[in-house]
């Protein structure tokens, strides 16, 4: 799978964005990796508000990245300062 370009986005125009419905990574490894990935960057968070650089993809294919400080892990959302949401599912890394 060719390497998509990366576009920057700023965390305030997250929520014009749309997610796809399946999940972006397909190997529950994986996901069980990112999953503790994004547990990690939510402590740091809430401890040190130190920021994190997630990637991430839309439906549209394209891929984004944010820095941003990761406020709540739930079961389907992270949370982001500024009540901003992205759907877990479409995270492909947690830096």
């Amino acid at each position: 799978m060719p390497m998509k370009t990366i576009i920057q986005i700023q965390k305030e125009n997250i929520p014009q964005l749309q997610f796809g419905k399946s999940d972006v990574l397909e190997n529950p490894e994986d996901q069980k990796k990112r999953m503790t990935d994004l547990y990690r960057s939510q402590t740091l968070g809430n401890l040190l508000q130190s920021k994190v650089k997630l990637t991430f993809e839309t439906s549209d294919q394209m891929v984004y990245q944010v820095e941003t400080t990761v406020w709540a892990v739930g079961t389907d959302f992270i949370s982001l300062k500024g009540g901003i949401f992205i759907l877990i599912r479409a995270i492909i890394a947690v830096d």
